[in-house]
């Protein structure tokens, strides 16, 4: 493979480059970089390459005709690729993609970024190193070509190295063990020892699905899993988030069809589905609240039937999802409870169709991992002003960038959930 990197600072390179196992490998041939300094192509007596951007601002923009040039002098481009955070993210996935291709060329901004325009004038594909940001693209460059590099025939001294190392296979590495067997108390895993491959194998494949779930779980998602793995990943303990979560769904104050404050009435499909979403993803506690006494006695006999009548008898797992919902008179009830049964006042936040929010599923998420939440939908048309008003975070509309944002209750429940607790509930 041919990799030719387009930077301002070529010594940037010169010790990576010729360290351990790409040294190696550029020695004997497997790999062949070099670097093309766009300051060559540039004009005038200074050899510019940097310019004040339009509009004013501070930094200064990499100009175009260096950039363009020092391209146009390759005989083989390749594969054209710029380092920026706005491209597509450097995984296991697109590393294999790149070390099919030929000949790669990789573009290092620096400064305030690129012109624009030379996305526009040649076929260039971004990739992104990380959500972070870095002086320049060298260093992310650098990441990119070793991913690369040792998945070429012959780049390491053992093929199947590259097939067992983290995400290879969807998965994080399992732990390594060296001599000697133990170290200050700290003994070797005994199944490593033991001299059966097939344990060793089941074992390794066990502490695998583990540092996945621990801690990216949401690679789960995508990795290749048989029964046995899923089986493996029941039996592991894992943080539950959603143990924090507590979800109220407010019959008053909400907005009614007229667009006024009232009042709506429970529904039994409601009550059902959002129990059963919040069970799914491991949630605290559900909370119905009504000041309607005969809406709240409805309430509660439909979840004595499911939880201690026929139903529970006919359906454990219907009584397993209605056991957490609880039927309260009003918000402030619904938070109470929760203090009560968490030991902590919750944070409130309350959810709607319109507006930008005051806070992201991440942010919930985060603040999950802190303490109680209590998460609050509104009935009819969505809950009122003043519910918006007084809780302490908004979350963001689940389409807030859509021209149609009118989900039913409990579909927005399921979505919310999903995004705040998918792969961590």
């Amino acid at each position: 493979m041919r990799i030719v990197i387009l930077t301002l600072f070529p010594e940037f390179f010169d010790s990576p480059l010729r360290a351990g196992l790409m040294g190696k490998a550029r020695e004997r041939g497997v790999l062949d970089v070099s670097c093309v300094n766009p300051r060559d192509f540039a004009a005038g007596r200074h050899r510019s390459v940097d310019d004040g951007p339009y509009g004013g601002g501070p930094g200064m923009v990499m100009q175009l005709d260096p950039l363009v040039k020092a391209v146009e002098s390759l005989p083989e481009p390749g594969r054209i690729l710029m380092l920026s955070p706005k491209g597509r993210p450097l995984t296991q996935v697109l590393a294999r993609e790149l070390a099919a291709e030929p000949a790669l060329t990789l573009v290092c901004g620096r400064y305030e970024g690129i012109d624009a325009r030379f996305e526009e004038l040649l076929p260039v594909q971004s990739v992104s190193v990380g959500d972070v940001v870095l002086n320049g693209g060298e260093a992310g460059a650098l990441c990119l070509i070793e991913a690369v590099a040792r998945l070429l025939p012959d780049y390491m001294g053992k093929e199947a190295s590259g097939e067992e190392e983290s995400f290879s296979r969807g998965l994080l590495e399992y732990p390594h063990y060296s001599r000697p067997e133990e170290y200050r108390g700290l003994r070797v895993p005994e199944a490593l020892l033991s001299g059966d491959h097939a344990r060793i194998a089941a074992w390794r494949r066990e502490r695998s699905l583990a540092a996945t779930l621990a801690g990216r779980p949401e690679l789960l998602t995508e990795a290749p899993l048989d029964k046995k793995d899923l089986a493996v990943l029941r039996a592991l303990p894992r943080r539950t988030l959603g143990r924090n979560l507590g979800l109220a769904l407010l019959h008053h104050p909400v907005l009614t069809g007229e667009r006024k404050v009232g009042t709506t009435s429970l529904t039994n499909l409601d009550l059902h589905d959002i129990s059963r979403v919040s069970r799914s993803y491991g949630v605290r506690c559900v909370f119905a609240a009504t000041p309607l006494d005969d809406q709240r006695a409805l309430g509660e006999r439909l979840v004595a039937h499911w939880t201690a009548g026929a139903g529970a008898a006919s359906n454990p797992d219907r009584a397993e999802a209605l056991g957490l919902l609880g039927i309260v008179p009003d918000l402030a009830s619904a938070r109470e409870e929760m203090a009560r049964r968490t030991g902590r006042q919750p944070l409130v936040v309350a959810t709607t169709a319109r507006g930008p929010g005051t806070a992201t599923p991440a942010a919930i998420r985060a603040r999950l991992a802190e303490g109680p939440v209590l998460l609050v939908f509104g009935t009819g048309h969505g809950l009122a002003p003043e519910v918006l008003e007084q809780a302490d975070m908004v979350l963001r509309p689940v389409r807030p960038y859509a021209d149609y944002n009118h989900l039913p209750v409990r579909a927005a429940v399921a979505v919310c959930l999903d995004r705040i607790l998918a792969d961590h509930g």
